[in-house]
């Protein structure tokens, strides 16, 4: 029976980049894809791309690509990524350039688009927001972004249209992985079954080291081996679906039945009912066979039919986050932290009566500002770190927040050391559900 291989290159937008230049070189891999978009990444996208009609793409897509498109050419392996972000297209024009640049001459870059619904947002005005339960005419921000969550359809277009790189916006995390097995094998998309174990797959490998060990670490009950030279996940799957998790051999990390079942329980909900826009899967009866070492064999999931709906993640400015930090260290250092609280307490109120949505006051540390060269907590603080934080409408109001940190200086207990402050604008994300048929997934193919 065939089966592929399809290894894992990322599972945010800042992961390392070594681990997947690893399972390039040495995973023997047909593909690779790199998920690099969380729930608010794609709104900071789009104010870049507002700023700059040819940015909004993950920041690091350069950093990446000038290594691994290369070594994909050499070694016969497709890239598949979200790295396009708000930005698919200069994303894919950026990579083509990238490839021009190392003689990649015949390579195939595609980018898919139509996940972008923010020009008919407004036919869902009276739609229920999830996290507040209000019609989202009602959302208190300006909507910035409005991205639909695209399943496999656009990848597979563009697989098809014969792209080595495939680069996405917005679209549910395991479809850049269950994508090339559907094209590969030609697998129905209403085969739920299929598509169910395809989702199981892409979900474990999804989030890169955390299948290998990263996440699931805890010194002393659940150890792994080499933490520092993580290896990152690899799926060999097969026609009927057939799933082995894996990884390059000598890297570190660790595949087993643990891994495995704390990742295939991340970020879901209901394992009955895990719904994605190709299909609801069902993990409930999902089991794990140690084969060897480092390969686990996934067994047990299907799927139900797919909802009528996508989600649609809406970014919004949302407000202000102003903070600072302050140490405070020796003989007293507590006393001294709490002091200095109460006397920023007393200035914003002062400054700023009932003007922040929001405050938090800490006080954090022991062991930074000292060397201890045995690694013993003191019984007694030796230093402690204050931090002030602010939520608010405007900057001018958030700005008050680290300003007075900083005063502390001078006007505040004896010792302040190493202050820092920022002020920062917040993109929020609120969720509705949108009509599947409003979202028509696009492609665009470039020949280098």
């Amino acid at each position: 029976m065939r089966t592929i291989r399809i290894g894992s290159g990322a599972g945010y937008a800042g992961d390392r980049l070594e681990p997947s230049l690893e399972l390039i070189e040495k995973g023997n891999l047909d593909y690779i894809s790199y998920e690099c978009l969380a729930e608010r990444t794609i709104a900071i996208g789009q104010e870049a791309k507002l700023k700059d009609p040819k940015k909004g793409y993950n920041g690091l897509l350069e950093y990446r690509m000038e290594k691994a498109l290369p070594l994909c050419w050499e070694h016969k392996v497709k890239l598949i990524t979200n790295m396009g972000s708000a930005n698919p297209e200069a994303a894919a024009e950026k990579c083509v350039e990238i490839a021009k640049k190392h003689g990649l001459t015949g390579m195939k870059i595609a980018c898919v688009t139509g996940d972008d619904i923010l020009p008919i947002i407004g036919k869902y005005d009276e739609v229920e927001v999830w996290e507040n339960h209000k019609p989202l005419r009602e959302l208190d921000g300006k909507v910035v972004s409005a991205n639909a969550y695209l399943g496999v359809e656009g990848i597979i277009k563009a697989l098809q249209a014969g792209a080595d790189v495939v680069i996405t916006g917005r679209v549910a995390d395991p479809a850049i992985f269950m994508a090339p097995a559907i094209y590969e094998f030609g697998w129905d998309l209403e085969d739920w079954d299929k598509l169910g174990k395809g989702t199981a797959m892409g979900h474990l490998l999804e989030c890169g080291g955390q299948a290998t060990g990263g996440y699931f670490m805890e010194p002393g009950k659940k150890d792994i081996p080499d933490p520092a030279h993580l290896g990152f996940p690899i799926a060999e799957i097969s026609e009927d679906g057939s799933l082995v998790i894996t990884k390059v051999e000598g890297s570190g990390g660790m595949v087993t039945r643990d891994t495995l079942k704390e990742q295939i329980c991340y970020e879901i909900h209901d394992p009955e009912n895990y719904i994605t826009p190709d299909v609801v899967a069902d993990f409930k009866h999902i089991q794990f066979t140690q084969e060897g070492k480092d390969r686990v064999r996934v067994t047990g999931a299907t799927g139900k039919p797919k909802t009528a709906t996508f989600k649609c993640s809406i970014g919004y400015k949302d407000c202000f986050i102003g903070d600072g930090e302050i140490s405070y260290g020796g003989e007293g250092c507590l006393e001294r932290a709490k002091l200095a609280l109460e006397i920023i307490k007393e200035r914003l109120e002062l400054v700023a009566p009932g003007a922040f949505d929001e405050m938090k006051y800490d006080i954090i540390g022991c062991n930074s500002l000292y060397w201890n060269p045995d690694n013993q907590m003191p019984s007694a603080p030796s230093e402690v770190r204050v931090r002030v934080a602010g939520r608010a409408k405007t900057k001018a109001i958030a700005d008050l927040v680290p300003n007075e940190v900083e005063a502390l200086y001078t006007n505040g207990p004896a010792g302040g050391c190493g202050a820092v402050k920022r002020t920062r604008d917040i993109v929020s994300v609120a969720s509705i559900l949108i009509n599947r048929n409003d979202v028509k997934p696009e492609i665009a193919v470039y020949t280098v």
